[in-house]
């Protein structure tokens, strides 16, 4: 099938130079970061596409490039869908506070024309109950509301525009643990009933596990691992998955061994030569340290591809 989303090759560089006269005294070249290093997969309709991985990854500017917040600076970002909508992480800075809730939720309606004016009121109540809110709450102000209820109004709000594609930035980053799970619920209930797509944004790979149907694992502006999420959280090939996945407290209390994620992701202005991972790595070797493993079947490892990983 054609798949709703389809991302080929995308990179993404930004001008982190200083200031033109600091680098003419200094004589400093300028400088370019590159967020982005290749990004390649597809989201079919209906599913669930997770991105996962520590901050500064770009995770972030991925979703952005998406929705054309921010233009590729290589490769290709194709949709086959009508429109799509964000959700962003803080539910505290992504609404108006002068506005109604009311205004805030028809304002993608009456931009693009989807109903008659006298009907707009009653698609926003209507859209407010949808997210388990009552359409009095449109008469009042953002201030006025929970972090959980303002995430509710920006899901609504996102709703209002009809999409295809949902791409949730770390939508219940913001919010109390029990508070996570009740938008999550209604996300999933949201996707059940109205066939929604998702790529989903977050560095809690217990809420990933929650939502997903497919997990990219990103490390340093590239994705090291692609897979089934059943697949990934049982049998993680990557050895940063791995870490990640240690990481999270063992509340089985199976007793197996676990390893913290060690050292830092390194500074992306100066990357590793080889492998970005491999000064963090325990299965590095002198190949991994001079070249850049490419993804094979979905995993980019040469101690994967080499077998010196065991399954």
């Amino acid at each position: 099938m054609t798949p709703l989303l389809a991302l080929e090759g995308v990179s993404r560089d930004f001008d982190v130079s200083r200031p033109w006269l600091n680098r003419v005294i200094e004589g400093e070249p300028r400088r370019s970061l590159r967020a982005v290093d290749g990004v390649s997969f597809t989201v079919a309709a209906g599913e669930t596409l997770a991105l996962v991985g520590e901050s500064g990854c770009g995770k972030s500017t991925v979703a952005r490039l998406i929705v054309g917040l921010y233009p590729p600076s290589e490769g290709r970002i194709a949709f086959r869908g009508r429109r799509m909508q964000m959700i962003f992480q803080d539910p505290y800075a992504s609404l108006n506070p002068r506005w109604h809730v009311r205004d805030i939720v028809a304002e993608p309606i009456t931009h693009l024309g989807l109903e008659i004016n006298s009907r707009v009121k009653e698609k926003v109540a209507h859209l407010l109950t949808q997210v388990g809110l009552s359409p009095d709450d449109g008469e009042k102000y953002p201030h006025e509301f929970s972090g959980g209820q303002r995430q509710r109004i920006s899901i609504a709000r996102a709703l209002a525009g009809e999409p295809d594609l949902l791409v949730c930035d770390e939508p219940t980053s913001a919010l109390d643990v029990s508070v996570q799970a009740q938008i999550l619920n209604l996300m999933t209930e949201l996707q059940r009933r109205l066939g929604l797509t998702y790529l989903f944004i977050s560095h809690n790979l217990a809420v990933v596990s929650q939502v997903a149907n497919r997990v990219g694992v990103m490390y340093l502006g590239r994705i090291v691992e692609l897979a089934p999420a059943a697949q990934l959280f049982a049998h993680a090939r990557h050895p940063y998955t791995r870490m990640l996945l240690d990481a999270v407290p063992d509340l089985a209390m199976s007793g197996k061994p676990r390893v913290p994620v060690a050292g830092e992701v390194p500074n992306p202005l100066s990357p590793p030569a080889g492998c970005a991972f491999h000064p963090r790595c325990p299965h590095a070797n002198q190949r991994c340290r001079e070249e850049r493993p490419q993804s094979i079947d979905d995993v980019a490892c040469h101690a994967v591809q080499e077998g010196r990983i065991s399954p």
